[in-house]
């Protein structure tokens, strides 16, 4: 019988890449695993590991061994939920990856229905730009994450995650009040030679915003960059750029901001995945249900 934790640990430099990333994951020193990996492959009488450069690459009789693997730990996350379903009260933990506007316009609503409906349900939040937390969740490093599509633009699809869309937002562009206003601006095309702070390359929403100014005949002059919205709504506000701000970041807030609608009205998607294998988690399930309450609230 092969020791199922070695085992993991391969499927984490599968997931990973190296043995520093999986070292720093789960606590352990390097060393320590590659030489449990050193004691896997004596286990199996297989290489399983082969040196390219610095780093090392799995053979594919590894890869066989990862794929059983996940197979294993989608096993054992599914008796995990539907043991917890079979109890008469809702129990566990959800490990809740969540991007900065999301935090802020649903979860305090959404912790606080949690609390109250189902006391044993212990939620743990972290916030992690979208794309990244995907990929984490795939990788069990969290039970759900709230994340977003931009228009012409798709989020990455990673096997055995269920998304549910939650919602739709406008995006607009969003200009200095008239008295801070650096010039006028009446159309995308008129904000061609302002100043832009925009999310930093990479992001979903930087690719959007650059080829929604392409398609109107510019390249932006992007002065600012930083992932933190709030910072684009301050620079905005001061006269200090211009940005496009999806409507979600303007919850439970005023601005001085003019918000100037586009021609091709473009919406962003707002949705939750988990993966599969844990969509019978009582906890999870009664999370869900309650993000699309409170989303269905704020719309109205």
């Amino acid at each position: 019988m092969l020791e199922i934790r070695r085992l993991i640990l391969l499927r984490e430099l599968a997931v990973r890449g190296t043995l520093a990333a999986v070292a720093e994951a789960l606590n352990f020193t390097p060393s320590a695993v590659s030489q449990q990996l050193s004691q896997l492959e004596r286990e199996t009488g297989t290489v399983l590991l082969r040196k390219a450069g610095r780093r090392v690459q799995l053979t594919p009789q590894a890869e066989v061994l990862v794929a059983s693997v996940d197979e294993v730990l989608d096993t054992l996350e599914r008796a995990e939920a539907r043991l917890k379903a079979a109890a008469t009260r809702v129990t566990g933990t959800v490990r809740l990856a969540v991007f900065q506007s999301a935090a802020l316009a649903f979860m305090p609503a959404a912790l606080r229905l949690t609390a109250a409906r189902f006391p044993d349900v212990r939620v743990e939040m972290t916030q992690r730009e979208p794309e990244e937390a995907l990929r984490e969740t795939w990788a069990r490093d969290f039970d759900m994450v709230i994340a977003e599509q931009y228009p012409a633009h798709a989020a990455p699809h990673h096997p055995g995650l269920d998304r549910r869309d939650l919602t739709t937002d406008a995006i607009r562009l969003a200009l200095p009040a008239e008295s801070e206003s650096l010039r006028p601006v009446g159309s995308l095309a008129s904000a061609r030679d302002m100043p832009w702070v925009m999310e930093p390359r990479g992001a979903a929403s930087r690719h959007f915003a650059e080829q929604l100014c392409r398609r109107a005949g510019f390249e932006p002059d992007v002065r600012y960059e930083t992932a933190d919205l709030q910072a684009h709504i301050r620079l905005v506000e001061t006269g200090n750029a211009v940005a496009l701000i999806p409507d979600l970041v303007w919850a439970g807030r005023s601005t001085s901001c003019r918000l100037l609608e586009l021609d091709e009205a473009p919406r962003r998607t707002l949705f939750t995945a988990q993966r599969v294998a844990g969509a019978e988690s009582p906890a999870a399930r009664a999370l869900r249900e309650i993000l699309g309450e409170v989303v269905t609230r704020n719309n109205t």
